[in-house]
């Protein structure tokens, strides 16, 4: 029998990330904790390597290996490079907040690094079940992130939330891809997207049961209404660090599985699939933006926030068209580059003891430290979509991709629920500028590294609000290809 030798230079990063998560989990054994830094710093060299690995090997060609359940592709390239930017912040971001509860420890990169593996497969799958492997390895990593501060009985109830939450939507994903692989005799995304062209009308009623499975299945790992139970809970629970790090990269590769899955995999089903996002949009951009409304802490109000944003994503993929995909993957981005500055500043404010996660503690923070104020009112205003920053764009594509389609009445929803979910974010600008704080309670010195990392996340939503062709134009060249 001969065995033909797969190309393993597409899967190169991985295979670095891999080694380098195994090299760190053995040396950080050997470590005593006052030289938890040199883990640090490998887990960040990791990402750096991974990143120059990427764009070495980038191209305009699409690339299958290991018998075609790995593609390398513009849109895998891009994702990959957009999630070890994020990931980067997030780990510098942490750091700190780890250090003052005395929870430094290796586990935390580790594990993220391992959870990063987990959305680069992902990000690369061909096949049903490489997507269910790198979903996997990403799940598990974040409930033990979730579980990570043991002391802590708010992250120990929250990560069982999420665990038996997720390990419900795992199933409801196997079982449809179950009857999926049972009606197209395969696994190989492109090999069900041609047969469910070919297929006849008559296999399209078990075909739409096995989709229903799915797309509930991703709107639970999305965290969409109804199925969003667990995300204000999970947020509010978990340690901001890994509150930060679950918010952020991880929705990157959300975006990949929703490519993957149902525009590539299930494409012709889109009729199908398509008037289920609309529901789901509808509902979560409702939901969402109202509750936020109502909350007091940071952490909830980011929560419900998200579950706003993910019904904009789903604008951009029911639109069906390059420009939707486009438009969809511009906002993810954007989103997570934006979220990952907006925690940053709870940790920011946040000091041994205390946590900065309510709205109170951002009042009168232009008195404290105006540049830092500066920098939040960027970040808010582009989550809120308000012009010259990068989030307005980013709700305009989408917005314009969705009328382009025909969804004119969705579009109009859409602002409507934008003007809605302008009010919370904007409460926060008045009580940074316009409230007097509730103690005089000093902004603690983070170092140049961490306000260096504040201010050019905030600087690069502007910047990005400014020339939004950049990112844009990207987005089409990762579609396209």
């Amino acid at each position: 029998m001969n065995f033909e030798i797969p190309a393993f230079l597409p899967a190169v990063p991985e295979m670095f990330v891999l080694g380098m998560a195994c090299l760190i989990l053995v040396l950080d054994a050997f470590l005593p904790d006052s030289r938890r830094d040199v883990t640090y710093g490998l887990v960040q060299a990791t990402l750096v390597g991974a990143a120059v690995l990427t764009f070495w090997l980038a191209g305009p060609e699409t690339q299958l290996t290991f018998n075609g359940t790995f593609i390398a592709d513009p849109m895998s390239d891009v994702l990959k490079l957009a999630m070890y930017v994020v990931t980067f912040f997030v780990f510098l971001y942490a750091r700190p907040y780890l250090r003052e509860r005395d929870i430094y420890k290796g586990e935390f990169y580790v594990l993220g690094l391992f959870a990063v593996l987990g959305m680069m497969v992902m990000i690369s799958a061909h096949n049903f079940l490489t997507l269910y492997l790198g979903l996997e390895l990403l799940a598990l990593t974040s409930y033990a992130l979730v579980a990570f501060w043991r002391d802590s009985q708010r992250a120990s109830e929250a990560a069982m939330k999420y665990f038996i939450l997720g390990a419900l939507a795992s199933g409801l994903l196997l079982y449809g891809l179950s009857m999926i692989y049972g009606m197209t005799g395969s696994l190989d995304i492109a090999t069900v997207a041609a047969a469910l062209t070919a297929a006849d009308e008559g296999m399209n009623v078990p075909l739409v049961f096995g989709l229903v499975f799915v797309v509930v299945a991703v709107a639970f790992k999305l965290g969409a209404v109804p199925f969003h139970m667990w995300v204000p809970d999970v947020y509010d629970g978990a340690p901001t660090a890994v509150t930060l790090f679950i918010a952020t990269a991880p929705k990157i590769a959300g975006f990949a599985l929703l490519m993957r899955l149902l525009v590539e995999g299930l494409g012709p089903l889109h009729g199908d699939w398509g008037g289920m996002l609309v529901v789901l949009a509808v509902l979560s951009l409702a939901v969402g933006n109202v509750i936020a409304i109502a909350q007091t802490s940071l952490k909830r109000m980011f929560a419900y926030s998200t579950i706003a944003h993910v019904g904009f994503l789903f604008m951009g993929i029911l639109a069906g068209t390059e420009t939707g995909y486009a438009s969809a993957m511009f906002y993810i981005i954007v989103y997570a580059l934006t979220a990952a500055g907006g925690f940053g500043m709870i940790i920011l404010l946040s000091s041994r003891g205390h946590e900065a996660d309510q709205l109170d503690d951002f009042k009168g923070l232009a008195r404290r430290n105006p540049w830092f104020a500066f920098m939040m009112l960027l970040l808010l205003f582009s989550m809120a979509g308000v012009p010259p920053t990068v989030g307005f764009f980013a709700k305009l594509a989408v917005i314009q991709a969705a009328i382009g389609a025909g969804y004119v009445w969705l579009g109009v929803y859409a602002v409507i629920f934008s003007i809605i979910g302008a009010f919370y974010y904007l409460r926060v600008v008045k009580l940074m500028f316009f409230d007097d704080p509730v103690e005089e309670r000093a902004v603690i010195d983070r170092g140049g590294v961490f306000a260096t990392a504040i201010s050019v996340n905030g600087l690069a939503v502007l910047f990005l609000g400014i020339f939004p062709g950049l990112l844009l134009t990207l987005s089409h060249y990762a579609v396209a290809g």
